[in-house]
């Protein structure tokens, strides 16, 4: 399970609408206007522990 870092949604993270990424951190977003708030300030919603380390060094690379 991972938590929406917008809405605070907990969801299965194969049932995400988009996963973006940001400062080395994939975060799960759950539907269009979450992911739009998210990569309008993701700076003001980014929170490590709410996302997934990554190797990448991509900022709001990718979406589903």
């Amino acid at each position: 399970m991972v938590k929406d870092p917008v809405c605070g949604k907990r969801m299965n993270r194969g049932r995400a609408h988009a996963v973006v990424e940001y400062q080395h951190v994939a975060y799960f977003l759950c539907c269009p206007l979450c992911q739009a708030q998210f990569e309008s300030a993701p700076q003001v919603y980014a929170k490590p522990g709410l996302g997934k380390k990554t190797k990448e060094s991509h900022r709001l690379a990718y979406r589903r």
